[in-house]
């Protein structure tokens, strides 16, 4: 308990990668773990994309906004929500699947994540480092495209994996106690949100982001330049799209 505990405590987002490979024998016994992951109804709608291939991570550089990690990194792991191989199992088993509409889109995103956080708990634990790219969802109808993914398939996150070539500081966050609600939702006022931010927006990194950025607060960093309202609307308009191109928008 001790060893997972440190793990989990001590975790931080690796970008830099050594050229030593991830094992086939290591990678499938972290996969194997992820598996054990829970889902719902034991269906296990999920499939994870294994690029090692150097042409291929080059192909999906762009849809990750060209992070170096992608091609750097010995292994990129896509999970994706996949609906398409339990329903060609009914087909086959003559059971008529219902399966394509929004809500078993969130069920098996929601597989795929969990298997995700497993595997990636597993690696750190055997010293590997690990990073989620976010990009997934935003060019998702590119990564399709790119790893050839059927009807029923829509990736949901990516993971790049390696042995650490740094020790980056960890990130920040917020304390416990403000995302922690006992028995029932407990809503902010502003006197919490002073209290709970108080401590990143001092922090040193925080006043160079926003200083560098000309912004008057932290906050207006993440609404004006790094999540903007026309962006969210615009990769949420693609999502949708990719949702109704793979078969999720039957309601």
């Amino acid at each position: 308990m001790a060893e997972i505990s440190g793990v989990l405590t001590d975790r931080r987002s690796i970008r830099k990668y050594s050229a030593k490979p991830v094992d086939d024998n290591l990678l499938n016994e972290l996969l194997t773990m992820g598996c054990r992951a829970s889902n719902t109804g034991n269906m296990q709608a999920y499939s994870i994309i294994i690029t090692r291939d150097e042409k291929i991570k080059a192909e999906l550089a762009p849809s990750h906004f060209n992070q170096k990690m992608i091609t750097e990194a010995p292994v990129v792991l896509t999970f994706c929500a996949d609906f398409n191989r339990f329903n060609k199992w009914c087909h086959i088993r003559k059971a008529d699947p219902g399966y394509d509409n929004f809500l078993s889109f969130m069920t098996a995103s929601i597989d795929s994540l969990l298997v995700a956080q497993t595997v990636c708990i597993a690696a750190e634990s055997k010293g590997l480092g690990i990073c989620y790219l976010g990009t997934t969802t935003y060019m998702a109808h590119q990564i399709i495209a790119t790893l050839k993914l059927p009807k029923g398939v829509v990736p949901v996150t990516t993971v790049t994996l390696g042995w650490p070539a740094e020790k980056p500081e960890q990130t920040d966050r917020l304390p416990l106690e403000a995302v922690i609600h006992k028995e029932t939702y407990h809503d902010y006022t502003i006197r919490d949100i002073e209290m709970y931010y108080k401590e990143k927006e001092e922090r040193n990194d925080s006043k160079q982001f926003t200083e560098e950025n000309n912004k008057e607060t932290l906050a207006q960093v993440f609404t004006d330049i790094r999540y903007t309202k026309a962006d969210n609307i615009g990769f949420s308009k693609m999502l949708l799209q990719v949702l109704n191109d793979q078969g999720f928008m039957n309601q």
